[in-house]
């Protein structure tokens, strides 16, 4: 098992998406990337830790290899947005990739580049070290199938993770 840490907006989104492919055994969502230990929600959404709310996710690479986990990365935001997706607008919503190793340092710049084939040189996604990775609070786990009719849910959410069913079918678990 592997596991990456990833930034890309708001968390809800990454864990939706990251939960319906075969392969994920885990998607945690959480804090990193800043100064403040056991940050809360409410201090992070304040801009002034440095955190950004990503996601650990945990794969299989026998069934999913890591590339097309950094692909549906890449696919389910836009990365040419400094400090922000759409109306989530702050330093907690940076994209950024947080490598724990050489490895995923030398894997997350080559999806990098991957992508700004296909968004262009405006790519200002970030890989970083990884410092510590601070679990959020339980009701952000698994937020979208918890709140399936929630507003935001409808209408970020669900657009993106029909985004990634469609280019990635291959790799979406069965109804």
């Amino acid at each position: 098992m592997r596991t990456f840490v990833l930034a890309g907006g708001c968390f809800w989104c990454l864990d939706a998406v990251y939960r319906t492919l075969e392969g994920v055994t885990d998607v945690v969502s959480g804090y990193t990337g800043g100064s403040v230990p056991n940050p809360s929600y409410e201090l992070v959404c304040t801009g002034s830790t440095g955190h950004a709310e990503a996601v650990a996710v945990t794969f299989d690479e026998t069934v999913i290899p890591a590339s097309v986990i950094l692909d549906v990365f890449f696919t389910l935001h836009d990365p040419r947005q400094l400090n922000r997706q759409g109306n989530d607008v702050g330093t907690q919503y940076r994209s950024a990739m947080f490598y724990a190793d050489e490895e995923q340092k030398a894997e997350f710049t080559a999806s990098l580049e991957r992508a700004r084939e296909i968004w262009g040189d405006g790519v200002v996604t970030s890989v970083t070290k990884l410092g510590e990775f601070f679990r959020a609070e339980e009701y952000h786990q698994d937020f979208f199938a918890k709140n399936p009719g929630q507003g935001y849910c409808l209408a970020v959410a669900l657009p993106k993770v029909n985004k990634v069913r469609k280019g990635f079918a291959q790799y979406v678990k069965a109804a």
